[in-house]
């Protein structure tokens, strides 16, 4: 069986799907009677191990993420590929390319729907975007034999706009990467930090939906026992005092190491799909205070985090002392107990390979279910 991702959201400074499609390939590479394929934006058309590019221009202060214009190419590219199941995972040019290919190729096609793109651009725009935008996705992932979302609110807003084939399929985590044994006491005294102090963490791109300027108004009202470390691409200059930025993209083991080496995360976003930097924080043994909206609501257990009003700096700070008023170093420990036993990548892809197989013998999942 040959297998074929396309996306756009592939970039050298990509989140969530990046990592989503490293995890899956390698494990997927295991089992002899699979070969899997990824067909991405890049500088120029090339092929290397299992990895294929088309040339599309880079975005404007896109991080690097490159945007196909034109449909054909990428059809084209996925009919000469000759895969036997197609998923595509972003909701634009390369998605209407893998539904042409799939319907010519006589294949299953997926859509992930990694990202909510009617409430980010309607946050930005306003409820006429946010609906038009309804409306193309539901018409989109409407040709898909299956269509997964990372979480089950994701889901249910995807079923109020009409689409059906639905599966909650949660992304994973790499147990070994985000582990408590990764910290380092020497981050603290990098830091100036005391031993009374308490040590924050939040790592992810700068973009409007993470809210990082309500983890600073935050960080305003809880004062110096309190420190921040702030880790990602465009992350603010000026900020307050008992905040610490490293303004770039931050290699998964730097992550790893200042996950581990904190005593909580700080995270804001409200529009998260499925969270997986605060699923990484609670491997790293880490509990987390999170805004009560969109995937984190869901997938931050009792007892393992706080959760807060969403865009509410005081009751953030509110949530931050109180979880240091119980014993955060416990629920730490659940946190890691948690995303073991329901976020294990080996566990999700195994799942999600199952459903693949179900697909290519015919049988399509009509209701929408959950792993994990």
């Amino acid at each position: 069986m040959h297998l074929v991702d396309i996306t756009m959201f592939h970039a050298p400074a990509s989140g969530g799907v990046r990592t989503y499609l490293q995890a899956k390939h390698r494990l997927l590479a295991r089992h002899p009677d699979l070969r899997t394929s990824l067909l991405v934006p890049g500088a120029e058309r090339g092929s290397l191990g299992g990895v294929h590019t088309l040339p599309a221009p880079r975005l404007p202060l896109g991080q690097g993420y490159r945007f196909p214009l034109r449909r054909v190419p990428w059809r084209e590219a996925l009919i000469d590929m000759a895969p036997d199941l197609i998923e595509a995972g972003d909701p634009y040019v390369t998605a209407w390319a893998a539904v042409e290919a799939g319907q010519r190729l006589g294949v299953p096609t997926v859509g992930f729907f990694h990202s909510d793109l009617p409430r980010l651009m309607g946050d930005r725009f306003g409820g006429g975007v946010r609906r038009r935008l309804e409306r193309y996705v539901g018409e989109l992932y409407g040709h898909f034999d299956s269509v997964l979302a990372p979480c089950t609110a994701m889901a249910e807003h995807l079923a109020d706009w009409g689409v059906s084939k639905l599966r909650v399929q949660p992304l994973g985590v790499d147990l070994e990467t985000f582990h408590p044994r990764h910290r380092d006491p020497e981050l603290r005294r990098r830091l100036g930090l005391g031993d009374q102090q308490h040590l924050l963490v939040f790592a992810g791109r700068h973009s409007p939906e993470k809210h990082v300027d309500v983890l600073l108004a935050t960080m305003g009202r809880l004062g110096a026992d309190y420190h921040l470390l702030l880790m990602g691409p465009g992350m603010p200059a000026r900020v307050p005092a008992n905040v610490s930025v490293v303004p770039r993209y931050c290699p998964p083991g730097e992550v790893a190491t200042a996950l581990a080496s904190a005593d909580a995360m700080l995270h804001a976003g409200t529009r998260e799909t499925f969270g997986l930097v605060a699923q990484e924080a609670m491997a790293s043994g880490l509990p987390v205070v999170a805004a009560r909206a969109g995937a984190l609501k869901e997938y931050v257990p009792l007892g393992a985090g706080i959760l807060c009003r969403p865009r509410d700096p005081d009751d953030m700070a509110r949530a931050t002392r109180e979880l240091f008023l119980n014993d955060p170093q416990a629920m730490g420990r659940h946190a890691r107990r948690h995303v073991e036993r329901h976020f294990d990548w080996e566990r999700v892809i195994d799942d999600l390979l199952g459903h693949y197989r179900q697909l290519c013998h015919g049988n399509q999942d009509q209701a929408t279910s959950r792993n994990g």
